[in-house]
């Protein structure tokens, strides 16, 4: 193939790739995924998990999402972070918004991720707005898990970690010792326990520490998954890591759930990983 077709085939492929990513950014799909345990004892329930909208809106104020979610008939929405893009300004209104509409049908439960405590620790560049945030959260009745845990049920708890900023960067960090207990006490052995994690890297510290049941994003399913290998790239530079999305056990039992998010920010890039809502049903 000479220089001039060779060209004119890889100007095609690129578009090609181009507009499937667009295609996909504005797809929606719901996987949902089984959890049973002896410690459920109070019936059935059924969770969304939604993570890393990043601004990101599926018809005019959400509405293909908020119709997705209220199929899916959950009795709670657990939000695991990065709702918004602490990028530039900061805007929280697109956020807001969904979360607002989501909490006028639902029990509403939300932790952060690393573009909210970006916004909590960078106060030159974003002034209050992670407090506006947090202060909008409280006025709609959203429960806000910030290093802490909140009772859903009798046999039911639920945690929300906040990581440093140290545990996102380029690489694979590692853990301090004694660093979940510090940040959330002992976990509730007698209730499930289900843990907002923002970052999967560190699931074998959760399961250690006693999350039956993680939830985490961060990784936008790996931007380009392939067949067999999964995610290419993560934020952090790590390449085809396995914790892109899906779902993951440890010896004992204990589960983590990888949503591939919602949106996109940074590498605006979405190629076989389609948007996602995530759905848990529990089940003694």
């Amino acid at each position: 193939m000479g220089i001039i077709p060779g060209l004119l085939a890889g100007g095609a492929a690129a578009a090609l790739f181009l507009g499937r990513s667009e295609y996909e950014k504005d797809c929606l799909v719901t996987d949902t995924y089984e959890i049973c345990s002896p410690k459920l004892t109070e019936g059935g329930r059924t969770l969304v998990f939604l993570t890393d909208l990043h601004d990101k809106e599926f018809g005019p104020g959400n509405r293909r999402l908020q119709e997705t979610i209220r199929a899916a008939g959950p009795d709670a929405v657990l939000i695991g972070g990065d709702m918004m893009v602490a990028k530039g300004k900061g805007e929280l209104e697109t956020s807001l918004r969904l979360i607002k509409a989501l909490a006028g049908e639902f029990p509403v439960y939300c932790g952060n991720g690393n573009h909210e405590l970006r916004m909590k620790n960078k106060t030159e560049i974003y002034g209050n707005k992670y407090w506006e945030y947090r202060e909008a959260l409280e006025k709609m009745g959203v429960v806000h898990v910030s290093d802490g845990h909140v009772c859903l049920d009798r046999d039911l708890v639920l945690y929300g970690v906040d990581l440093p900023e140290r545990y996102y960067r380029p690489g694979t960090p590692s853990m301090e010792p004694g660093f979940m207990e510090k940040a959330l006490g002992k976990s509730d052995e007698k209730r499930f326990s289900i843990l907002l994690a923002h970052s999967p890297v560190f699931f074998e510290e959760y399961a250690a520490w006693g999350a039956d049941l993680t939830l985490s994003g961060h990784f936008h399913g790996g931007t380009i998954r392939l067949p067999v290998l999964g995610g290419v790239m993560t934020p952090q530079y790590q390449f085809f890591y396995p914790r892109c999305a899906g779902e993951f056990t440890d010896e004992k039992g204990r589960r983590m759930l990888v949503g591939r998010g919602l949106g996109t920010h940074s590498i605006n890039i979405r190629f076989c990983d389609k948007p996602q809502v995530l759905v848990v049903k529990l089940k003694p």
